[in-house]
C-alpha cells in the first residue's frame, strides 16, 4: 500500500515531514513514559490503600520528572573489573529498539500536512512484523551484555536468566504472530490494521482477536509480558537472589536508560498488541474532526493494556524460575503451534480445521489415559514415610546415682 507521502518521489517536503514525524513520535513516547511511571505509582498506591506521590506538582504528576533530574545529576560509576566499551554500550541496546518498534505502529489514519497527505505512522516497511520480532530480540542483548560486562556474578546471573527467558518465550510469541500473518496475508502493520476494519455485523468488529479464537492473543500477551520482564515474570531483576539483577553496577544516566527502556517497551508492546489483535486505530468516527477519532481509539485501547500491566504488578506474586520455564516450553509453545495448525486448516476448509481440532483432542485424551493407566498398573505406589522410633528412656539405678559399687 505505501505511504502516500512518497507518491511523487522523495522530495524536500517529504523529508521534512518525515523528520517532524520522528521527532513528534520520540517526544510523545518520552512523555508517555513519564506519565506511565506516575500512573503506575498512583494506581498501585490506590490498590494498596496508600497515597502515592503527591508533592511534586499537582497530584504528584511531576514526580517522574524530578526522579529523572536526580538520576542525571548522580555520580556515574564504572566498576574496576568492567569491560568499559560494552558496559557503556549496553543501555543503548535496550532503549533504542523500543523506539524503533514504536516507529512502525500506526497510531491514526491519514492526514494532510501543508498540502501533503501522509499516514500517522513514522514508517510502514513491508516486513513490519518481522522488524518487531528482530528488535525485540536485539533488546535482550542490552540486558545480557550489561550483566556480562559488569564484572560481577550477580548481574551475570540476571543476564543469563534474561537470555533463557527470551528464548523460551520468543518462539511462542513468533508463532502467535504467525497466526495473525496467516489470516491477514501481510507483514505490514498498516495492512494488518486495514484488514481488521471490516465488520461482521453493524456492531461486531472483525478484529483478529475474534477471528483467531482469542487463543493467539492470550499466548502473545503472556509471552510479551515475559519478554518485558514485567511481574509476575520479573525474574531478571529478582532482588531476593540477585540484589537488583543485571543493572546492579549501573547508576546515573545509564541506569535511567534501563529504566526508560523497560517502560518504553511496555508502551510499545501494548501498542503492538492493539495493532495485531484489536484493529489499531479502527473504531467508529463521527463526521466532525475525522482525523482525531482514530488517534483517540488507539490511545484508549493502549491505555487499557497499560492499566492491565499495572494491575498485574499490584496483584500477582513473582513466579519461581522453574515455573517460568515450564510455562514457556511445556504450555505456550505446544499450544501456539497447535493453534497455528488449526488456523491453517480453517483457511483451507472449515472441515479441515474441525478435523485438526478433533485430532488434537483425541491425542490429548490418549496421552492422559496412558499416563493414568501407567501410574495405576506399572509404577509402584509411593512409599509412605516411616516414623523413626522414639529414643528409649534410660533409667538410672539408685546405686549408680549414689556411686556405690
Amino acid at each position: 500500500m505505501g505511504d502516500p507521502l512518497f507518491a511523487h518521489g522523495l522530495t524536500l517536503a517529504a523529508v521534512i515531514i518525515v523528520i517532524v514525524k520522528v521527532l513528534v513520535a520520540f517526544v510523545a513516547l518520552l512523555v508517555s513514559v513519564l506519565l506511565l511511571i506516575w500512573a503506575e505509582r498512583k494506581v498501585i498506591s490506590d490498590m494498596q490503600n496508600r497515597i502515592g506521590p503527591d508533592r511534586a506538582g499537582p497530584w504528584g504528576i511531576l514526580q517522574s520528572l524530578a526522579d529523572g533530574v536526580k538520576l542525571f545529576f548522580k555520580e556515574d560509576l564504572l566498576p574496576e573489573q568492567a569491560d568499559r566499551r560494552v558496559f557503556r554500550l549496553a543501555p543503548y541496546l535496550s532503549a533504542v529498539p523500543a523506539f524503533l518498534i514504536f516507529a512502525i505502529v500506526p497510531v491514526g489514519g491519514v492526514v494532510t500536512i501543508l498540502g501533503h497527505t501522509t499516514e500517522l505512522q513514522v514508517a510502514d516497511p513491508p516486513i513490519g512484523i518481522l522488524f518487531v520480532l528482530a528488535m525485540s530480540s536485539v533488546s535482550v542483548y542490552g540486558v545480557m551484555l550489561a550483566g556480562w560486562s559488569s564484572g560481577s556474578k550477580y548481574p551475570l546471573l540476571g543476564s543469563v536468566r534474561a537470555s533463557a527467558q527470551m528464548v523460551s518465550y520468543e518462539a511462542a510469541m513468533g508463532l502467535s504472530i504467525a497466526a495473525v500473518v496467516l489470516i491477514t496475508g501481510s507483514l505490514s502493520t498498516r495492512e494488518i490494521v486495514a484488514d481488521q476494519s471490516r465488520h461482521l455485523y453493524s456492531f461486531v468488529p472483525d478484529w483478529n482477536v475474534l477471528r483467531l479464537g482469542i487463543v493467539p492473543f492470550l499466548i502473545f500477551l503472556v509471552a510479551v509480558t515475559a519478554e518485558l520482564n514485567r511481574p509476575p515474570f520479573d525474574l531478571v531483576e529478582a532482588e531476593q537472589e540477585l540484589v537488583g539483577g543485571f543493572h546492579t553496577e549501573y547508576s546515573s544516566v545509564r541506569f535511567a536508560l534501563f529504566f526508560l527502556a523497560e517502560f518504553m517497551n511496555t508502551i510499545t508492546m501494548s501498542a503492538v498488541v492493539v495493532t495485531l489483535f484489536f484493529g489499531g486505530p479502527d473504531g467508529p468516527a463521527p463526521h466532525f474532526v475525522r482525523w482525531l477519532w482514530p488517534i483517540l481509539w488507539f490511545l484508549g485501547k493502549t491505555v487499557v493494556f497499560l492499566f492491565g500491566y499495572v494491575w498485574l504488578r499490584a496483584t500477582l506474586p513473582r513466579l519461581r524460575y522453574d515455573q517460568l520455564m515450564d510455562l514457556g516450553w511445556k504450555a505456550l509453545i505446544p499450544l501456539s503451534l497447535a493453534w497455528l495448525l488449526v488456523v491453517g486448516g480453517m483457511l483451507v476448509s472449515v472441515y479441515w480445521g474441525l478435523a485438526i481440532i478433533g485430532g488434537f483432542v483425541l491425542v490429548a485424551m490418549a496421552l492422559s489415559r496412558s499416563m493414568t493407566v501407567g501410574r495405576a498398573s506399572g509404577e509402584p505406589p509411593p512409599a509412605s514415610p516411616v516414623a523413626e522410633p522414639a529414643p528409649r528412656a534410660v533409667t538410672v539405678g539408685a546405686d549408680e546415682r549414689s556411686g556405690a559399687p
